[in-house]
């Protein structure tokens, strides 16, 4: 399998998300089952099925955290100078010059990708045609309405 980039914050969340599954939800869950076995037959028992599908989902989503982060490519931001150009984890500022309206984006791993906070995946269309420039560059991205051109107008490694 191929490595996974991640920023720090994205792997300290990654982990913290595994310790409370660990030590918090699958306790709770095995309590739920356990509870829902001792009302008696298990066939017709909606509380055990919905205990059981739950402690399937934790189990699934801790193999998937576990993986993740044994395949991640952990990147510290604060490390990070790649000369003003566009590189995993830099925050990048960009004005769109059809509408003069200026965004930020941190470009981080997929699994960090929020758009509401600003921070987009490395995979994405925008992200993918920022990479290697640099500042006072002009790209351009394709939407599903059409080409959209941005000029980089800072770049920032925090």
């Amino acid at each position: 399998m191929k490595k996974v980039p991640l920023t720090v914050r994205g792997a300290q969340r990654l982990r913290e998300e595994l310790q409370r599954l660990k030590s918090v939800d699958r306790p709770q869950v095995i309590r739920a089952i356990s509870e829902a076995r001792a009302h008696g037959d298990l066939k017709e028992n909606a509380e055990y099925h919905a205990a059981r599908e739950q402690q399937s989902f934790i189990e699934g989503r801790i193999a998937d955290i576990e993986a993740k982060l044994a395949h991640a490519q952990i990147i510290d931001l604060s490390t990070v100078n790649a000369n003003g150009k566009v590189v995993f984890g830099a925050t990048v500022s960009l004005l769109e010059t059809g509408s003069e309206t200026e965004v930020t984006y941190q470009i981080v791993g997929e699994d960090e990708a929020d758009i509401q906070a600003g921070m987009i995946s490395v995979t994405s269309p925008i992200a993918r045609a920022m990479i290697g420039h640099e500042e006072g560059d002009v790209v351009v991205v394709q939407t599903p309405s059409g080409a959209k051109e941005f000029e980089i107008v800072e770049v920032r490694y925090v």
